[in-house]
């Protein structure tokens, strides 16, 4: 019997291969531990499969994950020989360059190709900050006469300082005048 060739299957194929890395990704769910012994594992989520061309940028990376997750996230890979209990923030170039070349040593010392590990986390929303409570809007400038110059033949009679009136303007016995 003559063994199937597969004619498009040659050493582009394996080189192509050799040039990408697959990144194993979860999102959306969390790192709790095991009730048995304790070691961590990914809860709940999604976990997919990636495969990206060795050469790509950090930028390119995310909005390929913005693309597949739907939102932004902060990219955090597990090094080769840890755990999920570390893990390494990536935000630049030149830390997925040394992550991918880390992978690469780990992988040709093991002698088999390694997915890397990354858990993707939404991007903190910017947190609201609120002013502090002010102390001049407590005061009452009811009372306050202030005269200030005229202006195209008005002047500001009662007008407050601490949120003041459009010039032209007067508050006379609590109510605006124009």
């Amino acid at each position: 019997m003559t063994p199937i060739v597969n004619s498009n299957y040659d050493d582009n194929a394996i080189t192509n291969s050799a040039q990408k890395i697959k990144f194993l990704y979860s999102y959306r769910g969390k790192i709790l531990p095991r009730p048995t012994d304790g070691k961590l594992r990914y809860v709940g989520g999604h976990t997919r499969v990636l495969s990206v061309d060795r050469s790509i940028t950090f930028a390119e990376l995310m909005v390929r994950f913005l693309e597949l997750c739907g939102s932004s996230m902060s990219l955090k890979c597990k090094l080769p020989t840890e755990d999920l209990d570390v893990l390494v923030t990536i935000t630049s170039d030149e830390e997925l360059v040394n992550l991918i070349e880390e992978y690469n040593r780990f992988s040709l010392s093991a002698n088999k190709d390694l997915k890397i590990t990354a858990v993707l986390y939404p991007l903190e929303s910017l947190k609201k900050i609120s002013p502090p409570p002010s102390t001049v809007s407590s005061l009452d400038f009811s009372s306050v006469v202030v005269k200030s110059p005229s202006v195209a033949g008005f002047w500001c009679l009662n007008s407050s300082p601490a949120f003041g009136f459009p010039a032209g303007v007067r508050k006379v016995g609590g109510k605006v005048r124009y």
